[in-house]
């Protein structure tokens, strides 16, 4: 492999082209090619096809002058190939390896280092700025022009508007010209049948997001840049959409020197489910666990309680105890009204308009400790802002086990540090996190594993059809986990899809935390009609649940068998010695061919089939059927428009 080409005179300390390759040889980024010296550029290609073109890395500043001649003062050259295991992944046992340059440049008379990785799952970089000049703090804006020879397809999120929710939006298809404002990352590319891209960001700690707009540095170009900063805000008490004007003001972040940036990353595959199979990537560009003893992260399945009584949370306790979950969820409205920001977290103060009570959260707890079931709280962000220090303290003396975050503020650099100091912070309490509405993941959680998932996605509260939910499978997810809330028994499954597609989502949409019968209750919880919560169900006894019962949350391995975004997909994922199979279906009707060669050779496996069929006399109209599968095995299936279904394996 030639790793860095260098052309230039060493003398004038000036590298005209730097190249860097992926392990395999398949993915490789180039800097500083071309006639423009005045610019840092780069430039990406896949299997010797240039998918992005020769593009700029702007950085704008008050206190350095990032303009003038780039030259190249050292290069430093490593490679990494190791592994890393995991309990709350996708695979147990991660692969990282890659090639990396650190190039230290002069722009004018700044200091600016570039370090860049090559993957075989694609390719990253991000700058550091280096204490110089007897500078300690500077203002910085940042603008990356991706340019492409071709008008692409992207799958993009709406426009960023006030009001409007990107994270959680509705994907469309778009060619780059029509690329409007805001669009999420990670923002997935059609280059060709046979190659897939998706840009991304990674690392993002404590820096404002990026997001992407159509570009003028070109015909058809991208421009990524940073959210300036918020003014005053307001939140929309139904959809958490923030209602705020970015200030305009010239520069997104302020760091102190010297910093890094964030990892700006191009995923690439040969196909949307190979893009999937190695996001592992986005955790890779993280640092390893700070957290040196994680046998308190528990992942698992959780049931969300909605009465806020005590009642309500014994009877979810033994529901939860009974079908092989590990979480109950008492959700907003326990310590007062959420949106008020005198609403305190330390206290157990019932918004009348959820509940009457009584709700005594450290009987709950304790009952729920003998049962071996841990207890969830949702605190929004304004009884937790300023005040985690009191808080959580609370929280661990009632025996809670974990939060989740909610209407967090997301975007600028304030909202982002405050975000994941706020992680840290749980993790000293013990206290596993979900953090709900806009905010998508970058691959913390490799880093403070007690962050188990996230929303950022348009799930099923939004009664989002399959269709939708096979666009998320190859876009969104590509990010890391996301918590989709499945339903099962609301009426909003009808629009959705059905009852075996919504058993497929278990598999297909990975979290660590599972969210089941969202809007669904305990047989013996007390019945909640005041319409706050939709329509809620008791949930039944149907055949199926064991479905529920014995899939996991996290895997040893992940396999995608069949991806077509928006129209087809089918996941198989491996626990110990079982695989579970999910399969999602669209709008049109298809018959599914299953080929099981990646189960274990010289092993015999049994094994049940759950299908949507109108003839089964229940409330779900679920089908179970067994069989017996070897690595010979073929399967086909008849799934119905908008319908899906699931397979458990075991190895005899």
């Amino acid at each position: 492999m030639v790793f860095l080409l260098l052309i230039g005179l060493a003398s004038c300390k000036q590298i005209e082209v730097i190249k860097l390759s992926s392990p395999d040889a398949t993915k490789k980024i180039v800097f500083l090619e071309g006639e423009n010296q005045k610019n840092i550029t780069f430039s990406v290609y896949y299997d010797g096809h240039q998918i992005v073109q020769n593009s700029v890395l702007e950085l704008l500043s008050d206190e350095l002058d990032f303009s003038g001649k780039v030259s190249v003062e050292k290069i430093e050259n490593s490679t990494e190939n190791s592994n890393w295991n995991s309990r709350f992944n996708e695979l147990s046992t991660i692969p990282n390896h890659f090639n990396q340059t650190k190039i230290y440049l002069k722009q004018g008379e700044v200091n600016l280092n570039l370090i860049a990785r090559a993957y075989n799952e694609g390719v990253a970089f991000s700058y550091e700025i280096p204490e110089q000049n007897n500078i300690g703090e500077i203002s910085l804006s940042e603008n990356i022009h991706y340019n492409f020879s071709d008008d692409y397809s992207v799958w993009s999120t709406p426009k960023r508007e006030i009001k409007v929710l990107t994270a959680q939006g509705k994907y469309r298809k778009t060619p780059i010209s029509s690329l409007e404002e805001g669009a999420e990352r990670p923002l997935l590319i059609e280059i060709s049948d046979s190659i897939k891209i998706a840009l991304a960001e990674a690392k993002l700690v404590d820096y404002a997001r990026l997001s992407f707009n159509k570009g003028t540095s070109s015909k058809y170009s991208i421009v990524s840049s940073l959210d300036g900063k918020m003014g005053e805000q307001k939140q929309d008490t139904i959809t958490g959409a923030v209602i705020s004007e970015r200030l305009n003001e010239s520069n997104s972040i302020h760091k102190k020197l010297p910093f890094q940036s964030p990892w700006r990353v191009v995923m690439m595959g040969n196909s949307y489910g190979e893009l999937l199979e190695n996001n592992y990537i986005i955790q890779n560009l993280n640092d390893p666990s700070e957290i040196e003893d994680e046998s308190w992260i528990t992942p698992g399945k959780v049931l969300r309680e909605t009465t806020l009584t005590t009642q309500g949370g014994f009877a979810a306790i033994d529901f939860v105890a009974s079908h092989n979950m590990q979480y109950v969820h008492f959700d907003a409205g326990w310590y007062g009204p959420e949106m008020d920001n005198a609403s305190d977290a330390t206290t157990v103060t019932l918004d009348p308009k959820r509940s009457k009570g009584p709700f005594d959260i450290e009987a709950i707890c304790k009952y729920a400790k003998e049962k071996d079931v841990k207890v969830m709280l949702y605190i929004n962000r304004r009884a937790l802002e300023g005040k985690v220090d009191e808080v959580f303290p609370v929280l661990k003396k009632w025996g809670v086990s974990g939060v989740k975050y909610g209407f967090v503020r997301v975007g600028d650099q304030d909202a982002t540090t405050w975000m994941h100091e706020a992680v840290k912070k749980a993790a000293e309490y013990k206290l596993v996190i979900d953090i709900h509405d806009e905010y998508r993941p970058t691959g913390f959680s490799r880093t403070y594993p007690n962050l188990l998932t996230q929303e950022g996605i348009r799930g099923d509260e939004e009664t989002v059809p399959n269709e939708h939910t096979l666009i998320t499978m190859f876009t969104r997810m590509l990010a890391g986990a996301a918590d989709n809330t499945v339903c099962y028994y609301n009426k909003r499954v009808e629009t959705m899809g059905s009852h075996a597609s919504q058993l497929a989502k278990t598999v297909c949409i990975f979290s660590p935390l599972q969210f089941l019968y969202w809007y669904d209750k305990a047989p013996a919880a007390p019945v909640k009609d005041d319409a706050l919560w939709g329509n809620t169900n008791t949930i039944g006894n149907e055949p199926e649940l064991e479905f529920f019962n014995n899939v996991p949350t996290t895997w040893d391995e992940t396999k995608v068998l069949q991806a077509e975004i928006g129209e087809i997909g089918v996941i198989a994922r491996r626990k110990g010695n079982d695989w579970f199979i999910g399969c999602i279906n669209g709008n049109t009707e298809r018959n599914v061919a299953i080929d099981f060669s990646f189960l274990n050779e010289n092993s015999n496996y049994k094994g049940k089939v759950y299908t949507d069929d109108e003839s089964v006399n229940t409330r779900t109209k679920v089908n179970i059927e067994e069989k017996e599968f070897n690595t010979n095995s073929k399967l086909n299936l008849n799934v119905k428009s908008n319908n899906g279904f699931v397979i458990h394996i075991k190895k005899i």
